[in-house]
Parts: structure tokens; sequence; C-alpha cells
């Protein structure tokens, strides 16, 4: 028999009893479309897990602390130190690696202006290694980074990087501290509604930092100019500093902690760097980098990607139980589709042994009847994953469609998939997201579900004999 007439009797048999084709059918539609919904659900939560995990913070990126005693496992004090990260640079994965130092430990001020007038606070200072800035994903509004030269205490000038509202955070030192016009802030307006601009000019101001101590005839001050070098574009998630700080090469950072320390006479020296951040080559390694930091003995360090495996954790959970619900509904279907099968059987046992007396191979009967299972599941699947396209359609829309029918409120969602979603009135959020690999995998797996139950029938049929199946009524 050829395989054209083994698709044309599959067909017709399917045709002549449509009723309990199409009841079969439902089955398997209800299943698919329960199945692909519920992984749907699973890769939107997941998606929206990781844009908001992204908008927090770098997710390849670990944070290393050096607060507390660290021992290594010799029992010697272990230090965040240079050589420390130097050998996490070594670490497989590992793309960069820079100390991150505040000036919390120094006092002085950064001026601009005549006669130094507009001040700010070297709170916003930040030093960190000129050459990790570009790995570490920071980028330039304007000019370059930072070059990478011993620092100098006799230096005449500092290179510094800036953030682009950096300008708004000097203050007019002629004022009081109580009084308004002491301060601006980015967006305020005059009178007239017009935008007033920083005190500080960024790109024209020259900007003096100076370091003291002491007070009256005991203070002591050294000053450098700085000299900017390059415009940060501001990322929120990488640190409020690129929009409003003061980077500093970490080796300048240093001299002036020990010029300070020498100004006070501070013998005291800090031997481990507060932060160190690792920038990994790529999400997936983060574990393994994390895994290899704690290795080196460094073991108190946090990243996203911890709290990522937390909600992916808690989404797969979701899905198991959803998935093992619809995965109860194509088992059923399965069994629908062994039962119309063997009812099919039942009623075309002369047809069969009919077959067997013209010479039919026993191969062409058994294919006939599992493509006939093969094509219910296929079918079955095609019509779930389009109702299931048509519901995640209507899921992402819901207030949208709402709104048509005057119901303006947000929907709240938030406990589908164990997530946090809520649909404000312009319907933004994906609440499912349906790939084509999925719809694809879903028609793929129908398919082979119809055809698993297809096997059984199938084998029942092969084995009846031919002359009982010609008596056969």
């Amino acid at each position: 028999m050829k395989i054209s007439d083994e698709i044309s009797l599959s067909a017709r048999n399917l045709l002549r009893r449509k009723g309990r084709t199409a009841l079969t059918l439902v089955g398997v539609v209800i299943g698919t479309c329960m199945v692909v919904l519920m992984i749907s659900l699973g890769i939107a939560q997941t998606k929206t897990n990781e844009e908001m995990l992204q908008s927090w913070g770098d997710l390849t990126q670990v944070q290393i602390y050096g607060y507390g005693t660290m021992v290594g496992s010799d029992g010697k004090p272990l230090y965040l130190d240079d050589a420390a990260i130097a050998n996490i640079k070594q670490i497989p994965h590992v793309a960069a690696a820079t100390p991150y130092a505040q000036a919390y430990n120094l006092e002085g001020t950064i001026t601009a202006g005549r006669n130094d007038r507009y001040m700010m606070e070297i709170y916003n200072l930040i030093g960190i290694d000129p050459t990790a800035l570009e790995p570490m994903g920071f980028a330039l509004q304007s000019g370059s980074w930072p070059t990478n030269t011993p620092a100098s205490e006799k230096a005449a000038k500092l290179q510094i990087l800036i953030g682009g509202s950096t300008g708004y955070e000097f203050q007019d030192s002629r004022k009081s501290y109580n009084s308004p016009k002491r301060y601006r802030w980015q967006g305020q307006t005059d009178a007239n509604g017009k935008e007033l601009p920083p005190f500080v000019d960024i790109d024209k101001d020259k900007m003096t930092l100076t370091i003291k101590t002491g007070e009256g005839s005991t203070e002591k001050t050294r000053s450098w100019e700085l000299e900017i070098v390059g415009v940060l574009e501001p990322d929120g998630a990488k640190g409020y500093w690129t929009r409003s700080g003061v980077v500093l090469r970490i080796q300048d950072m240093k001299m002036l902690q020990k010029v300070y320390n020498d100004m006070t006479k501070t013998k005291t020296e800090q031997k481990s760097y507060d932060q160190v951040y690792v920038k990994v080559d790529d999400l997936k390694n983060v574990t393994d980098v994390e895994t290899a930091i704690h290795e080196l003995g460094f073991s108190n360090t946090y990243s996203m990607n911890q709290q990522r495996e937390e909600m992916q954790q808690q989404v797969m959970k979701s899905q198991m139980i959803f998935g093992g619900i619809a995965a109860v509904s194509l088992f059923v279907a399965a069994i629908n589709i062994i039962n119309t099968m063997t009812m099919a059987i039942y009623e075309r046992t002369r047809e069969i042994g009919v077959m067997k007396v013209l010479g039919c191979e026993l191969g062409s009967i058994r294919t006939m009847f599992l493509l006939e299972s093969s094509t219910i599941g296929f079918i079955g699947g095609l019509i779930g994953v389009a109702f299931s396209l048509l519901a995640s359609f209507v899921l992402n829309n819901l207030s949208t469609i709402l709104a048509a029918f005057g119901q303006d409120g947000g929907v709240d969602l938030s406990g589908l998939m164990g997530g946090g979603y809520y649909m404000g009135g312009d319907g933004s959020a994906a609440i499912s997201i349906i790939p084509p690999w999925l719809m694809l995998a879903a028609l793929v797996f129908a398919t082979l579900v119809g055809l698993v139950a297809g096997i059984l029938p199938a084998n029942k049929a092969v084995k009846i004999s031919a002359l009982e199946a010609i008596r056969h009524d």
C-alpha cells in the first residue's frame, strides 16, 4: 500500500465519525492550550523579573565587601587589597574588577566660581580603577577615559569623570543655609517658568578640590585643580553618581587619603577596600564566579543573580503546579484518543480482515492507525496553539479590552504565577509571552501524544485474525 493510500484512508476514516473525532480533538486542544499558556506565563514572569532586577543594578556584577575580619585557609588575616583584586581578575569569565572607594574618611570641599563662591561636599567623590570603567559597562556622553598613570602628590591637576548633573550639587556659600537661594536643583524654574541653570557649568568653570584638617590657626589645607576629561552617561542601575558624582582614579583617591592621614598624623592604614566590584562576562557564569570568589576566602558577596535565582525558583514552582494540571488534561486527551482508536478498530474489524486477505502488509495497517491518531494530535495541537495565542492576546490587553466596555480600573493579577503583575490603564504589562519555539514545541508534543496513544490500538489491529475478521458482522 502506498503512503498516499494510507493517508487517504486515514483521512476518510476520521471524517466518517466527525462527532467522535471532534470530541476527541477537544481534549487535545484544551491540554495543548493549557500547557502553552502556563509556560508562556512563566516566560513573561521571568522576563519581568529580569527587567526589574536590571533596573536595580547590573545582573552580571558581583559586589565583594571588605568589612569585618577575614581569615584565609592558612589561618592568616585576609585583606581585600590590590593583591586580592589581581587574583580575582585571574578567575575565568571575570571581565573586570575594581575597588569602589568613597571619601568617607576625608574632610574637604570642591569649589568653583569667582573666589570659590560655589561649594559642594566631597561625599559624591568616588574612586575607581580607570582601566575597569569601560569593561564594567560605563559609557561617556563626551570626552575620554582617564589615563592610568601613577598618582603624584605634586600633580597640579587630578583627572576626573563627572556626571552631567553634578553642577546642581553646588551651593552658593554666600547665602545662609536657611535661604532657598543657596540651592539649585534640576528642573527648578524662575517666576517666568524658565528652567534655572546650575550654579556651576561643568563644561566651562574651573573646579578645585581641597582637603583640610583642623580649624582656625590649626587648619591645614591641600588643594588640586580638577581636570574634567569626560562626562558620564547617566545610568541609575550602575549608581546615582553616574548622574551627579565626581569620579577619581583609584590611585588618586589613595593618594588623597595618604595626604590626609599625614596632615592628621593618622598612622592607622586601611588594608582592605570597603567594596570591590567584579564584572562577569555573561549572566550564566555569575554563579561560578561568585563561588570561585568564596573559595578565595571572600564570602561576603552580593549579586543580583541571587535574587534572580530565587525568583526563578518561585516561578518554576508555580509552573510545575499549573503545568501538572495541564499535563493531566493531555493525559486525559491521550486516553480519549486510545478509546476512539479502539472503537474504530471494533467498527472496522471486517475491513481490516479484507485488507489482510488481499495481502496488505501488517506494517501498512499499523501505519494507517498511527497516522489517524497522530493527525488527531496534530490538529488538536494546531487549534490549541491558536487558542493559546488568542488567550495570550486577551491577557496582555485586558485593561484595554475592559476599558472598551467602560471598565477603566486596572486589573490586579498579582497572584498569577506567584508574581507581582498589575496592569494599569495602558495595559503595558506583558502577562503572557509565546515565542515561536514554544508554538512549534507544543505542536510537536501534541502530535507525539497522539502517536504514542495510537500505538496500543494499532498493535491490536494487526493482531486480529484475518478469517475471524471476515466473519465479523
